[in-house]
């Protein structure tokens, strides 16, 4: 009786830890797939076979920002170089105001706390996925929405 259980604890685990490993790979092969595309980009700015300063890729993300409000009325968009500098612009709509924002990106990174949205925007534009994304969609995390120099 107890080499049953122990054999079917092995199984659950087995296939526990088979499950996971799949999940992990294909993973993977997304942010590969992704990471080769921005290196593809990059590559097309280094043979000089674009305008570095031309703002090339763009990317909106339409939300829900205030429960007040439906139908996706908010959005963020942002507009970047080849070289990853730009700007995030977002506008929040709500019955009786809307609050808009611009904010500065260099080197593929909000100089200022971005958003989720606006980190979604700013993902899809640089990897040339624009110009409508949704929330939903799967993209690498390049690292948070801020350099790395303003973390303590």
């Amino acid at each position: 009786m107890i080499l049953v259980t122990v054999a079917l604890a092995g199984l659950v685990a087995g296939v526990a830890g088979l499950s996971i490993a799949l999940a992990a790979h294909n993973r993977v092969n997304l942010v590969v797939e992704e990471c080769a595309d921005v290196l593809r980009r990059q590559l097309q700015v280094a043979g000089g076979v674009v305008d570095n300063q031309a703002l090339r890729d763009l990317a909106i993300v339409h939300y829900d920002a205030l429960k007040e409000m439906s139908g996706r009325l908010s959005f963020s968009l942002a507009v970047i170089n080849a070289a990853g500098d730009g700007v995030v612009v977002t506008s929040i709509n709500g019955r009786t105001e809307t609050r808009t924002y611009a904010k500065v990106v260099r080197d593929g990174r909000g100089i200022e706390a971005l958003s989720p949205e606006e980190d979604q925007a700013l993902r899809a534009a640089r990897l040339g996925k624009g110009p409508v994304v949704r929330m939903s969609d799967p993209l690498p995390d390049f690292g948070s929405g801020t350099p790395s120099t303003t973390h303590a």
